[in-house]
């Protein structure tokens, strides 16, 4: 190692081109994983702490990143190798068919970079889920949706993630019990429903809110985040890519047309005119929708956006406490 990439080191840095594989998923078809490729990078988080000024320099590391265009990977799988290319922010996207769908649950897979000098780094192991069929799936957003976050107000955002970490950030009183319940975990004779967390955070904070739900027991689930910014566009954090949105989980639902979903969401940004969307073109596959009331300066227009998705025949709880979800959803017999 290099005496700059051991000052990088030390700052909490990998200067080394390296790769970071996300969850993946399986369709009814077609298997699917994604990462990035960067040339530098934050380092795993291996230390929390209380301190403002620790978590703000930990928040400006994750930002801190080098993109790699134009790397190749590739896993392979049954003895078949696919390859992908990295896109101008590192983004790689590997898809393909298998001679035969293999059974629901937790698949390994081991992704490489084929272009790069060969080091420890420029491997990683990924895992594709393959949700059982089952009842209902759940589509969440994730700020102001279960994790405290400000999203409207962005110097309260900023506050929040400069001041606070994965471990001392807090969600809605109640969520993490309607979550729960409504992926069915307590049942041990079979898998709990999938969980997809679709949300405009970028993928610089995947580590982080991962860290979040599992620290307060969230459902794991896989996570379609929005495209990774560099350093001098933090101040723009979580305020843009809503219209990849509804282009994210449309395609959750082509890739599940047997299963039908739950939406959960809230009116603190895009949320209710993009599930309102999503019901307009897949009504057929949308259970319920569940929009959380954040910001009283939305209320009216949210609330008319409920009454069209019930009309629809898609019953739509718009609440203000999680215990108002809950008992809507054992109305619907959508939890026991």
């Amino acid at each position: 190692m290099s005496v700059w990439n051991k000052i990088l080191h030390w700052l909490g840095l990998e200067g080394r081109t390296h790769i970071r594989v996300y969850h993946g998923i399986g369709g009814v078809e077609q298997l699917e994983i994604f990462g990035h490729v960067l040339d530098r990078g934050p380092l795993p988080t291996m230390r929390y702490n209380r301190f403002p000024l620790f978590n703000m320099i930990a928040l400006l590391r994750l930002f801190i990143v080098k993109p790699r265009e134009g790397a190749a990977v590739q896993l392979v799988w049954e003895g078949r190798t696919i390859t992908a290319v990295t896109e101008s922010d590192g983004f790689f996207h590997l898809q393909w068919v298998p001679e035969k769908m293999p059974d629901p649950g937790d698949h390994v897979v081991e992704v490489v970079i084929t272009n790069v000098e060969e080091s420890p780094v420029t491997r990683a192991m990924g895992v594709v889920i393959i949700p059982h069929r089952s009842q209902f799936g759940c589509i969440s957003d994730i700020d102001d949706t279960f994790l405290i976050s400000h999203s409207a107000a962005i110097f309260k955002r900023l506050h929040v993630l400069f001041t606070r970490n994965a471990r001392t950030r807090k969600p809605f009183e109640g969520v993490v019990n309607h979550y729960q319940l409504l992926s069915d975990a307590v049942n041990k004779m079979r898998l709990p429903r999938p969980f997809f967390y679709v949300s405009s955070s970028e993928w610089n904070l995947y580590a982080y809110i991962r860290e979040f739900c599992r620290m307060h027991g969230l459902p794991e689930g896989v996570f379609l985040l929005s495209q990774l910014k560099p350093l001098h566009m933090l101040l723009k954090s979580g305020q843009q890519h809503h219209g990849t949105k509804f282009t994210r989980i449309s395609r959750i639902l082509k890739h599940y047309p047997h299963m039908r979903f739950i939406l959960l969401g809230d009116d603190t940004q895009e949320d209710p005119n993009i599930y309102e969307a999503i019901t307009r073109h897949f009504t057929s596959q949308i259970i319920a929708v569940y929009l959380r009331h954040v910001r009283n300066s939305r209320y009216a227009a949210t609330q008319e956006i409920a009454e069209v998705i019930s009309a629809r025949g898609i019953p739509c709880c718009y609440f203000k406490h999680s215990r108002e979800a809950i008992a809507h959803s054992k109305e619907l017999g959508l939890i026991a």
